[in-house]
Parts: C-alpha cells; structure tokens; sequence
C-alpha cells in the first residue's frame, strides 16, 4: 500500500490509542478531517480492516466501534469487558477459555473461525462510585 494509506491507518491508530472509549468509524473520521479533509468513510473503513487484520485494532461487535489492542499487536481473539456507565472497554485474552469455547462448540461438528466475546457489565470504578454514592 502506499505511504499515505501507512500515514492513514497510522493515524487512525494514533486517535484510537488517545481515546478513553471506543469510537465508531464516522468519529474516527470526524477527528481525522482536520489532517485529511477530503478523507472518505471508505478509506477508514478500509484502514480499521487492514488494522484489524493485522491485529492493532479490535471492532466492538455489539457497539459497531472500535479500539486499539492494549499491547503490542496480537492475532489472538480477545474477550472485552464493556462498562455499560463510562463506556470503558477492558480487553483480555484467555487461549485457555477460547480452546475450551472450541471444543464444546465442535462436538457438535460445528467449526469456529474467529471467536467475539463481548460481556457488557459495570467495570470496577463504576461500581465502587455506586456504592460511595
């Protein structure tokens, strides 16, 4: 791909890395006009793809957004802890629970590609203000 696509998907990782929240495509987009005005939700979502694939990105299912990996970049499905209050997304890999998924899932002949665990729930900081409050 060109240096400008490595220039978009570099900033794109960039604004994901800065936000406390997910972000969906357009808010990616709206936050990266100033540097590209003329940038088209097509190259952002062709970006967030390419991102995604090469395992710096993970797209949020469940709220059709997206975050940054927390570490470096891995290609293990992760499970995302979704704060339902402050919208705070705590990413986890656990191969253990994943292989274990799989296995139960393909005695039934059923084989899985990629695996999507989202649990939605109160993160721990919003659940001890609940309790201050």
């Amino acid at each position: 791909m060109s240096k400008h696509g490595d220039r978009i998907r570099e900033g794109i990782l960039a604004t994901l890395k800065q936000s406390d929240n997910p972000l969906t495509a357009y808010d990616v987009l709206e936050q990266m006009s100033p540097a590209y005005p003329r940038i088209a939700p097509t190259t952002i979502y062709r970006a967030l793809a390419k991102l995604i694939e090469r395992g710096c990105v993970h797209r949020i299912e469940s709220l059709n957004a997206y975050i940054a990996c927390n570490g470096d970049s891995h290609h293990a499905d992760s499970v995302l802890a979704i704060c339902s209050d402050c919208g705070s997304v705590d990413e986890n890999v656990s191969p253990a629970l994943l292989r274990e998924l799989s296995s139960i899932i393909g005695q039934s002949g059923f084989a899985p590609t990629r695996h999507v665990i989202e649990v939605h729930g109160v993160c721990g900081s919003c659940s001890t203000e609940h309790v201050t409050r």
